[in-house]
């Protein structure tokens, strides 16, 4: 290769020497771990000094102790894997490092990564996969996979994400007992199926769940609990826990159910002062039962228009003149809908601006889609925690209105 004068370097001569963009960020990327090796061992030196109250080659009276060489070990960190870390060992007075703990491999942030992609709906075995090609920093579940920062380059096995997913324990006990403010309006419950793993077998279990819409317009899970029914006295513990936690029910104007009777005989006990909704998208479900498809969609549309009425009298109205037209078709139908009509009109006497947010329970379902988008990859649970990891992490507030209910 010849060496050209300064005098002969032609632009195309410097342009070669730009590194590709792979090259260039894959080089700036180990320059900040060698850096970052840089630094963390001059943490733990000057550590070190403090611990032993004596620096290097220093003969003090006041000495701790005394060196005794180092050890190297690896850390996964924000930036991807520092390697071969001289850590200085003492031969006593050795207190635990602040820098990083004594068997720790990863850096906190790495952790929470590893929980953020599990929640996201990766499957423990997939997360290893995915950290090996990207990392994600300080990204929400819900933005997982839009901003690509690091290349982590470190493998995580399936059993070291059930580890770190472990630790959620402690939040959803926390979420389990956290006070609840007396400011609930209107209240959705309703219940969904998990398939969890017992000792024997695939067993499905009942989440009983309870979503809140606030004064203000907030709305947000409230809790949750496994059930192995959806019996009376599920739910009467479930809602009294409720009432025990806060919620006693003073601005509480409404309840959306569906037409569970075990929900109903516990809301006869513990709320049984407070209005009903019956849940218009169960109802319709019911009804469509009833009917053969091709009288599906005209006789649903009916029924629809009785719950777009403005007033109430006119939703009435509207019932009667639907059931003269398909009573003697389908009487199972009109019956279904007619033994249930005053639960499902009461939403009528809250504000205009409320009524499409508690005639049903749509609000409660969505919750539920997250939870089944999030659990797609898998199986089943393979035990109730990992359950209620997954549906701690369902804990998302949104405006639901904009003015306040009314008084």
């Amino acid at each position: 290769m010849s060496i050209k004068a300064l005098d002969a370097v032609t632009p195309a001569d410097l342009w070669r020497e730009v590194p590709l963009e792979e090259e260039f960020w894959e080089e700036a990327r180990e320059r900040q771990r060698r850096l970052l090796k840089v630094l963390i061992e001059g943490a733990l030196e000057e550590e070190q000094v403090e611990l032993l109250a004596a620096g290097r080659y220093r003969r003090v009276e006041t000495r701790r102790g005394y060196r005794n060489g180092f050890y190297e070990r690896d850390l996964v960190t924000q930036m991807g894997i520092v390697t071969a870390i001289r850590v200085p060992r003492c031969r006593w007075g050795q207190g635990e490092s602040q820098v990083f703990s004594r068997y720790q491999r990863r850096q906190a942030q790495v952790d929470g990564l590893i929980r953020e992609v599990f929640l996201a709906g990766v499957s423990t075995r997939r997360v290893g996969e995915t950290l090996e090609v990207v990392f994600l920093a300080g990204v929400s579940t819900r933005r997982v996979g839009e901003t690509l920062e690091v290349v982590l380059g470190e493998g995580v096995s399936a059993q070291t994400v059930s580890r770190v997913a472990r630790n959620l324990d402690r939040e959803v006990q926390r979420f389990h007992r956290v006070a609840l403010a007396d400011n609930v309006c209107y209240l959705l419950l309703d219940a969904v199926s998990m398939r969890i793993r017992s000792a024997t077998e695939v067993r499905r279990r009942l989440v009983l769940c309870a979503y809140a819409i606030t004064a203000m317009g907030e709305r947000r899970l409230l809790d949750f609990r496994l059930a192995k029914s959806e019996s009376q006295v599920a739910w009467e513990a479930f809602l009294n826990q409720l009432r025990e936690r806060g919620l006693v029910g003073r601005h509480l104007q409404l309840v959306t159910t569906d037409d569970c009777p075990g929900l109903h005989a516990a809301l006869d006990v513990v709320y049984p002062y407070v209005a009903r909704q019956r849940c218009w998208v169960h109802k319709l479900r019911n009804v469509a039962g009833k009917l053969w498809r091709g009288q599906q969609a005209d006789c649903l549309a009916g029924a629809r228009a009785i719950y777009e009425a403005p007033t109430r009298r006119e939703a009435v109205r509207r019932y009667w003149a639907w059931a003269r037209r398909w009573r003697m078709e389908v009487p199972k139908a009109v019956a279904c809908l007619e033994q249930d009509l005053d639960d499902l009109l009461a939403f009528l006497a809250c504000p205009q601006a409320h009524r499409k947010a508690v005639r049903t329970t749509n609000a409660i379902e969505r919750a539920f889609r997250e939870v089944r988008r999030r659990t797609r990859p898998m199986t089943c649970f393979t035990n109730d925690a990992s359950c209620e990891r997954i549906w701690s992490a369902t804990k998302v507030s949104t405006r639901d209105y904009d003015s306040p209910p009314v008084e």
